[in-house]
C-alpha cells in the first residue's frame, strides 16, 4: 500500500526541462520518515517524465498510449515504493530509472495491470502536448530508444548549467551582459562577433573577449559542479564527463 505521502494526488508532476537528479534528492524520496518526501518525489517526476515519455514514443507507441504508460509507470514507481531500491553504489538513478520503465512496460502492462487509461488511477498532472511537441521535433533517424533518453539527459543537463549560469548574473544586475554573451559560453559559437556584440554594451572589444572567456570558464565550473552532484562519488565526475560529450556527439 503507498505511503500516504505519495498518493498521486498529492504529487503534481510536470514534463519540465530533464535534468539528472541529484543522489542526494533520491535518497531524500526514500526516505519514509522524511517530512519533505512530497516534494522530493516530485521533482523525481518533473525531472524523468519527459525522456520517459520520449523512450516510450520511441519504442513505437502513440502519443496517447506513450502518455498512459508513462502515467501509469510513476503510479507504479509510486506506490510500490520503487525509489527505495535506488543505490548509488549500484549505478547512475537515471540508469535504474530506464530499467525499470523497461521492467514494467514489459511485465506491468503487458499482463493488462493498466489496461485503461491512467489504469484506474489519478493521473498525474503533465502537459502532454509539450511533450509530444519536444519528441516530434526530434529527427528522423535510427536513434534507439535508450540513445535518445541518453541525449535528452545530456543536453537538458547543459539547459540547466546555463541557466545556473544565467541565474548567477542576474543576481549581481548583469542579465543583460549574460544575453548579449550566450551564444559564446557553451561553445563558442555566435551569430555575432565579439566586436558587434561590444557597440551596444558600450564595451571595448578586447573586454568582451575577456569577458567572454571568464563566463565560459564559470561554465565549465558549474557544469563541473553539476556532473559531480549526479554521481555516487567524486571519482566519477571525470567518466560521467567523457561520456556526456560522446553522447551529445552522437
Amino acid at each position: 500500500m503507498a505511503r500516504p505521502e505519495q498518493t498521486l494526488s498529492s504529487v503534481e508532476c510536470r514534463p519540465t526541462d530533464f535534468a539528472t537528479t541529484h543522489w542526494s534528492v533520491v535518497l531524500h524520496a526514500g526516505d519514509a520518515q522524511s517530512p519533505s518526501v512530497t516534494a522530493a518525489l516530485e521533482q523525481l517526476c518533473q525531472s524523468y517524465w519527459n525522456p520517459l515519455y520520449a523512450y516510450v514514443r520511441r519504442q513505437g507507441h502513440g502519443p496517447e498510449d506513450a502518455q498512459d504508460l508513462t502515467q501509469a509507470f510513476f503510479g507504479r514507481f509510486l506506490e510500490k515504493d520503487y525509489v527505495r531500491r535506488a543505490d548509488p553504489d549500484r549505478g547512475r538513478f537515471r540508469t535504474f530509472l530506464l530499467s525499470a520503465l523497461k521492467n514494467f512496460l514489459t511485465n506491468e502492462w503487458a499482463r493488462g495491470q493498466a489496461a485503461k487509461r491512467g489504469g484506474g488511477q489519478t493521473l498525474l498532472s503533465v502537459d502532454a502536448t509539450t511533450a509530444e511537441g519536444r519528441y516530434s521535433s526530434e529527427p528522423v533517424d535510427h536513434v534507439t530508444p535508450e540513445n535518445l533518453y541518453e541525449q535528452r539527459w545530456a543536453a537538458a543537463l547543459l539547459a540547466q548549467v546555463l541557466a545556473r549560469l544565467r541565474e548567477e548574473l542576474s543576481a549581481a544586475g548583469k542579465q543583460e551582459l549574460f544575453d548579449a554573451l550566450k551564444g559564446f559560453i557553451s561553445d563558442e559559437t555566435s551569430l555575432k562577433s565579439y566586436r558587434e556584440v561590444a557597440i551596444p554594451l558600450g564595451m571595448t572589444e578586447g573586454a568582451v573577449r575577456v569577458t567572454a572567456h571568464r563566463l565560459r570558464e564559470r561554465y565549465r565550473e558549474l557544469l563541473r559542479l553539476e556532473v559531480a552532484n549526479t554521481v555516487a562519488g567524486p571519482n566519477e565526475v571525470d567518466e560521467e564527463l567523457r561520456h556526456l560529450i560522446a553522447v551529445l556527439r552522437g
